[in-house]
């Protein structure tokens, strides 16, 4: 496909399109009408996009193929390495449509809902999951409209008809999402739409299928079956925003491949003055689990039409970056938003002040290796190459592979120095874009393992990473053709 020239100049092998490529904390956008043409796509890459979101809740089929093929046009020809994170819309539970689109509530108030389409008034409301009444018991409360109207239950059929009172009113308009944190569903974490969207998903060369409203790890390891029955090497992220989750969180960690702090939906469903403290837990966990994890939701939210963040949004990312997350995340920021690439170029500035400050602040939380784990020998070569590279002060941590596995160890450890991954495997490289502080190399030229490690030092010096007399900790598995676990490290001087 044809696409217009560019200015942009890029060294060869850099995956980002940034200054140095020195910032770790890596940035996912989502795509809509605001960005979504292929110069727009380019313009936010440039200011420091790593990962593209596609929202499966907006757009069609054919709306998301075209920027997947933008993106790859992108990364082949800039040589870079921009990941794309499909976004299952989930089971989103909303009511009909409201008479005038407005009915206004007060506290005491009652109204009723039921599980056939109506035009919304005081008597009947539709709420478009048929087993509400069925799943929900008297004395739980429900929400809506991100928790602006609070309702609790008063009555239940248990078939098709419940009744609300009132306890926090509003003006009710059509459509508006509802949130249930007392009850526990029934339904199941993938809707027909979802399937549809998934075959789709399964035939583009997305890297992260996120899977929204997870409640236990079983929710996750159908989705891993169903993605590896189609032989498609995308890796499963797993979004918390149900308190559910929260209570199972650890289960959810070692069963995803990455999880998402959706902070939307589970601001609403839990106590809010809880979210930061279970943002935190969260993401300690990922790192302890070695799991990429991704702060989301609202994180620039007045830059959608402001041209610049709030005090509080500013403190917002970089107390997310503090906190050792992999990734922050803009939704409507830039998917619809007045100003795409200015909230990105501020959040690149924000994730470069805060990492200034960012190792006193992350030591204790870095993982341990466990004994226990089948993965225990290169555990230990993965997080010792970080400590050795620390202690004689290398300029970077080299990793070869095919599976990632030593791009997330060595991520997940947080290292002060550079992380430099090696594969000859593109899907991989993409997806390994997401992780913490990882710049990744295209390399196909795995013969022995002296000449692989010559063939990287060469590439980074040739690119401007390191230079003469500079240590580089090396990690591999031997031999190399055989591609075992990382079971070797190296101290490299540059000559």
């Amino acid at each position: 496909m044809v696409q217009p020239e560019s200015d942009i100049l890029l060294k060869k092998n850099n995956s980002r399109m940034r200054k140095d490529g020195t910032q770790n904390t890596k940035i996912v956008a989502t795509v809509g009408p605001a960005c979504n043409s292929y110069d727009k796509l380019l313009e936010l890459v440039q200011a420091g996009v790593d990962v593209f979101r596609l929202n499966f809740s907006h757009g069609t089929h054919a709306d998301h193929l075209k920027v997947i093929e933008h993106i790859q046009y992108i990364n082949d020809k800039y040589n870079t390495h921009i990941g794309i994170l499909a976004d299952l819309q989930g089971p989103k539970l909303r009511v009909g449509k409201i008479q005038d689109n407005a009915l206004p509530l007060q506290s005491g108030d009652v109204i009723t809902l039921v599980n056939e389409p109506v035009l919304g008034t005081r008597e009947k409301i539709y709420m478009s999951y048929e087993q509400f009444a069925e799943d929900c018991n008297v004395g739980e409360r429900i929400m809506m409209d991100d928790g602006k109207l609070v309702f609790e239950v008063l009555e239940t059929n248990k078939v098709d008809t419940v009744k609300l009172r009132c306890l926090h009113g509003g003006i009710l308009s059509s459509n508006k999402g509802v949130n249930l944190p007392d009850t526990a569903l029934k339904l199941p974490s993938l809707t027909e739409k979802d399937l549809e969207d998934f075959d789709f998903i399964m035939t583009q060369p997305v890297n992260w299928l996120a899977l929204s409203f997870v409640r236990t790890a079983a929710d996750v390891e159908d989705l891993i079956r169903r993605v590896e029955a189609k032989n498609h090497p995308a890796k499963v992220m797993a979004k918390i925003e149900k308190p559910e989750a929260v209570k199972n969180i650890r289960e959810i960690i070692k069963a995803a491949n990455g999880i998402m702090v959706a902070r939307g939906d589970l601001g609403v469903e839990m106590p809010i003055e809880q979210l930061p403290i279970t943002q935190k837990e969260i993401v300690q966990l990922c790192m302890q689990f070695s799991r990429p994890v991704i702060v989301a939701t609202q994180m620039m939210d007045s830059m959608i039409t402001n041209p610049s963040p709030t005090r509080a949004e500013v403190t917002d990312v970089a107390n997310a970056v503090l906190d050792g997350t992999d990734a922050v995340m803009l939704s409507g920021e830039t998917s619809v938003g007045a100003h795409p690439a200015l909230v990105v170029q501020a959040m690149t500035r924000i994730i470069e002040q805060a990492e200034k400050h960012y190792w006193p602040q992350i030591e204790s939380k870095r993982p341990r290796a466990v004994d226990r784990a089948r993965t225990f020998q290169s555990d230990v070569i993965c997080f010792n190459a970080c400590r050795v590279a620390e202690e004689i002060g290398a300029k970077g941590i080299v990793g070869m592979t095919t599976s990632g596995y030593t791009a997330f160890k060595v991520s997940s450890f947080r290292p002060n120095s550079r992380i430099f991954i090696f594969s000859d495997q593109v899907q991989m490289l993409n997806t390994m874009n997401l992780l913490w502080g990882v710049q990744c190399f295209y390399y196909d030229r795995f013969t022995s393992t002296d000449e692989t490690i010559q063939d990287s030092v060469d590439i980074l010096k040739n690119s401007g990473f390191v230079q003469e007399n500079d240590y580089i900790i090396n990690t591999a598995s031997m031999p190399l053709h055989k591609r075992y676990r990382t079971n070797m490290l190296k101290v490299t001087v540059v000559d």
